[in-house]
């Protein structure tokens, strides 16, 4: 019990992020074709504030629920904190872009029932991929989370991770990816 406690979200019983860099490093160990997603909910926090947070805490469970639907080559989903998940896909480029845009159809099309009625929420997704040796978790999260804000900021949904761009100076989120 206290082994899946550690590893697992109180709220959604998802992965954690421990669990979800263990399963990444993983992955990278095994020299396949990676990619990760990373998605949070657009005015989360308005839900909370609005339908308090019981409310919330249904709709994250909701969320799980709903990413854990998505197709193999997703092998993780994880809540890593808030009202940000992840997803670990093993496969090329293309399934990753291809799980991006489903994790985002399927939030966005979803009319999730909460204690106070029905809510709709969208989501800011990004993703990167990597095929390749040299590629660290805390790499692949910082990617992934520089293209989601990216999503977020331009109001696309989902976005890929453009090594050439110019990244967010924004924000620095490499504290909570160790």
């Amino acid at each position: 019990m206290a082994r899946y406690q550690a590893s697992h979200d109180d709220i959604t019983g998802l992965p954690n992020r421990r669990l979800f860099l263990d399963r990444l490093r993983a992955a990278l160990a095994d020299n396949a074709p990676v990619g990760v997603v990373l998605l949070d909910l657009d005015r989360f926090k308005t839900v909370n504030d609005t339908l308090g947070h019981d409310s919330g805490n249904v709709l994250l469970d909701q969320i799980g629920r709903l990413l854990t639907s998505l197709p193999t080559p997703v092998q993780v989903v994880a809540r890593l904190s808030g009202d940000e998940f992840a997803v670990l896909v093993c496969g090329d480029r293309d399934d990753t872009a291809a799980a991006a845009e489903e994790a985002w159809r399927v939030i966005d099309a979803a009319a999730i029932r909460v204690i106070n009625g029905d809510v709709r929420v969208s989501a800011s997704v990004g993703y990167t991929h990597i095929h390749g040796p040299h590629a660290s978790p805390r790499q692949l999260l910082a990617e992934a989370d520089t293209a989601m804000y990216q999503a977020k900021r331009l109001g696309l949904g989902v976005c890929d991770y453009r090594p050439h761009s110019t990244p967010d100076s924004g924000r620095s989120r490499d504290r909570h990816y160790r």
